[in-house]
């Protein structure tokens, strides 16, 4: 039976660039850590959805403080694992390295999600299905539309952290195959996914394919299919980070925009402490929803970080044999499992419903669809070679200003505009939208 090998999983070498010489202060993967910090693509999240878009509490998480706070739990998760696993690491990994691995690719998890989040990725592909985009995937062969129809965020966030960033086409960030493994959350493209029913989630566009191969080949992943492999082990420790996260972090901003009061969520995090002592925060009288909330939180943390861990430790046959189902948040004990269930349940019935919520959601649609029309049309005016109007090279010159890419098909024309709206904030997306409709204020 094939099995991968934390020697190759681990590896430092990195995509784009030749080894350099160690640093004393820094191992290859904090290095990693270091470089998405410093992007431009990772400072812009600080105004982007997480779950509410345009929210006016500053209390209230963005996709910037949700990945760092992903990243802390990510790199904890990463360093008890290591731990646990220290004598079957490749000599000269530490535990600490691979609380490194998680925390970057944590931080770069949501580094690939379009303004509005979600909404945002709905919005994207319905404009590209639209009966007027026709004609235009018609000029492309079926697998690149599909990654236009069914546009995801994972997949651009493998387009930045390789391509677009830093090192435009040439490496993108150069980041270590290790952390672009535990990066890869679905290492396989949309080719030959039934896009019918549910819409599978990929994690490389066609334009990405053959970087995915040499991050394949390079780690030692196992094959599944065409263009399709088993996950790196570490991707199922980012994934638990992010659960964890998102989970409980939703119900304690839905407590703080007051859509749901803390008696409804406080049974829910005591039933993931079950007989663990109770912070003494939750029966003071002088605390706060907000203290005790934080406090339960933080407590139910360390308790699902050990649980992950542990069933992480137990199940490495199985992660490095590629034949580990599902989550590991879905094989901790039962308690644990269910109370992420019922947090999840909560937020999606409460919070994801909420009417205003809805409606700028709603308004996503129309501003996403407005700068769509109009840059998409301007890539394709330059690659035919057509006139230019005022209008469209004054486009253009906003898409090669954020990186240069030379269009050579209808296919990379669109991932050209894809690449410059899917970066904005949500508060760039509207005043740039309503600007190209002649509706924003100029100064």
């Amino acid at each position: 039976m094939t099995q991968m090998t934390w020697m190759q999983l681990v590896s430092a070498e990195r995509l784009g660039s030749s080894p350099r010489r160690s640093e004393r202060a820094r191992s290859p993967f904090h290095k990693d850590h270091d470089r998405i910090v410093f992007s431009a693509s990772f400072r812009r999240l600080n105004r982007k959805t997480q779950v509410h878009p345009l929210a006016r509490n500053d209390q209230i998480h963005t996709r910037l403080t949700h990945s760092l706070e992903v990243a802390c739990v990510g790199r904890t998760l990463g360093q008890l694992s290591g731990e646990l696993l220290l004598d079957q690491l490749p000599i000269g990994i530490s535990s600490a390295d691979i609380g490194a691995i998680i925390q970057s690719a944590c931080l770069a998890h949501d580094i690939g999600n379009p303004p509005f989040g979600h909404a945002g990725e709905f919005a994207i592909r319905e404009w590209f299905r639209a009966p007027e985009q026709k004609s235009l995937l018609d000029a492309m062969p079926q697998h690149e539309a599909h990654d236009l129809i069914n546009f995801e965020g994972n997949a651009q966030g493998l387009r930045i952290l390789t391509q677009t960033e830093h090192h435009p086409f040439l490496g993108g960030m150069r980041l270590t195959y290790a952390t672009l493994g535990a990066y890869l959350k679905y290492p396989w493209t949309g080719r030959g996914l039934n896009h019918e029913d549910k819409l599978p989630k990929f994690g490389c566009n066609h334009s990405e394919v053959e970087i995915l191969r040499v991050i394949a080949g390079q780690l030692g992943l196992i094959e599944t299919g065409t263009d399709r492999w088993c996950r790196h082990p570490l991707a199922y420790l980012m994934e638990a980070a992010d659960d964890i996260c998102y989970a409980l972090i939703d119900l304690e901003d839905g407590i703080e925009m007051g859509i749901i009061p803390y008696k409804d969520v406080e049974p829910i995090l005591l039933g993931i402490l079950a007989n663990c002592d109770v912070p003494p925060e939750v029966d003071s009288t002088h605390s706060t929803d907000q203290h005790r909330i934080a406090a339960l939180r933080g407590a139910a943390f360390n308790i699902l970080v050990q649980a992950v861990a542990e069933c992480f430790v137990h199940s490495q046959n199985l992660l490095l044999n590629g034949q580990f189902q599902g989550a590991l948040l879905d094989h901790v004990p039962t308690h644990l499992s269910e109370g992420i269930g019922k947090a999840k349940m909560l937020a999606s019935e409460r919070i994801f419903k909420n009417p205003r919520k809805a409606q700028i959601e709603l308004g996503a649609y129309s501003t996403l669809g407005v700068l769509l029309a109009h840059f998409v049309e301007a890539s394709l005016a330059d690659f035919r070679r057509q006139p230019l109007s005022f209008r469209h090279s004054r486009l253009l010159d906003i898409l090669s200003a954020h990186v240069h890419q030379p269009a050579d098909s209808v296919y990379s024309c669109c991932l050209r505009a894809l690449d410059f709206i899917s970066s904005l904030s949500d508060h760039h997306a509207v005043e740039l939208a309503q600007s190209l409709s002649g509706m924003g204020a100029y100064d």
